[in-house]
């Protein structure tokens, strides 16, 4: 497996060292060189095959021997550990949840698998690595949570000040260990500025071994391809066409959906479904590109107003419009219609929605109004509890906290607080590793 950067399509690494880059030398981001199909007998027969067994034949089909397949079943087996169940609401609507995880969000399906494949790749270095992470919510507890206690490897999470709820917080600043929690005081494209800054800074580099963990690194988008299979695996068969809608902040999870399409899985639409942060379906109503600062939903891990995987989407399309908006539709929804989904989802079905679950649920809605023979399902990507006091408040209802997450509660939250000035982030993580 080779893999370029977007921004130069003839200037090939091997997956090992686009792992631990991160990011390239000309600030594009990293894409295999080629996503071919997967047999048509392996997608026609996904019913007989465990979530374990579709990850390490997706992984084996994309890696191309990179890794033996002894070892690679090993990082399978230790990274894919809890479930993706589908559940169903109406004949139409699905919900995919990916929040069975240690953090409770989808983040943990990629956080998991990279810390195996990067512990898997560093053996016999013994040079500290230094993984950078930007998180707007979910990213900074997964990423904490995968790689808490690995050996060789330091964490340092960077996280927009008062942008993320009590106990997403509390998932980053309360391990200790090698893990180390940046309060930064600004927004979370700030702190995805700040990552990506020290990362094409050839004297931090050169003094210290740097990595991300944002899904700017393609091994974390790897591994969020299996649950779109997963999650196929478990439709009912009617011959309706099937929209996965994905809400979406950075665009990972979205492009991970693209590369599962590219390898074959019948996925008929995609549907990016944002909050108050609207860039990408302006770009798909316009065909105008326009980042601007991101704004504060309550969907706080889609506050993204310069989402890094737009990159790979237009590198998938050839840059062409058309062809993108005709795979993905956008939809954007504020903070009352939100609330507005979430009281009537739980009227009508019982069910709790988390806040971007539910922006999901809108798009779906919308999208479906206008082609009803659609089969959807919505991307669960956290679970409710992890935003307790906005639930609770909106539904008039007390939520239950897993206990992984309650215990959390109590502990002192440990932060090095930094503003936005890159020169300073610099001089600390010169002066702490």
């Amino acid at each position: 497996m080779r893999l370029y950067s977007t921004k130069n399509t003839t200037n090939f690494v091997s997956l090992e060292e686009a792992v631990f880059k991160g990011l390239p030398d000309d600030n594009g981001l990293f894409m295999p060189e080629a996503i071919p199909p997967l047999p048509d007998e392996f997608i026609q027969n996904l019913k007989d095959y465990s979530f374990q067994e579709i990850g390490f034949e997706v992984c084996k089909h994309l890696l191309k021997g990179v890794i033996p397949e002894t070892d690679l079943q090993n990082i399978i087996e230790q990274s894919i550990t809890f479930p993706a169940p589908l559940v169903k609401l109406s004949e139409e609507a699905y919900i995919l949840e990916l929040f069975h995880g240690p953090s409770l969000a989808f983040k943990d399906f990629g956080a998991r698998f990279m810390a195996q494949l990067m512990s898997y790749f560093n053996k016999g270095n013994d040079r500290e690595l230094v993984i950078l992470v930007a998180t707007s919510g979910d990213t900074g507890g997964a990423v904490a949570a995968g790689f808490y206690k690995t050996p060789g490897i330091k964490v340092v999470i960077l996280y927009p000040s008062g942008k993320v709820s009590h106990l997403q917080e509390k998932q980053l600043t309360t391990l200790g260990e090698n893990v180390t929690a940046i309060e930064v005081d600004g927004t979370f494209d700030d702190c995805q500025a700040l990552v990506k800054q020290a990362f094409l800074d050839k004297n931090l580099t050169n003094n210290i071994r740097l990595s991300s963990a944002n899904s700017i690194n393609i091994a974390r988008l790897i591994p969020q391809s299996f649950y779109y299979f997963e999650a196929y695996k478990q439709l009912p068969r009617d011959g309706n066409p099937v929209a996965f809608c994905v809400p979406s902040g950075n665009f990972g999870n979205l492009t991970a959906g693209l590369f599962a399409k590219k390898m074959g899985l019948p996925i008929h639409q995609f549907i990016a479904a944002t909050n108050s942060n609207d860039v990408v379906p302006a770009y798909l109503y316009s065909g105008t590109y326009t980042p601007r600062p991101s704004v504060v939903t309550l969907s706080n891990a889609m506050d993204v107003g310069n989402p890094s995987n737009f990159a790979r989407i237009l590198d998938i399309y050839c840059s062409t419009w058309n062809n993108i908006k005709g795979d993905i539709k956008g939809y954007s929804f504020d903070d009352k219609q939100t609330e507005g989904c979430m009281r009537d989802v739980f009227s009508k079905y019982s069910y709790v929605l988390d806040p971007h679950g539910a922006v999901g649920y809108l798009a779906l809605s919308k999208h479906q109004a206008q082609n009803k023979d659609t089969k959807g399902v919505v991307l669960e990507t956290a679970h409710p509890s992890k935003f307790l006091p906005d639930v609770e408040r909106i539904l008039g209802q007390k939520i239950e906290v897993p206990e992984r997450l309650a215990i959390l509660s109590e502990r002192e939250k440990s932060t090095t607080k930094m503003g936005i000035g890159y020169e300073s982030f610099k001089d600390w993580l010169l002066r702490n590793y």
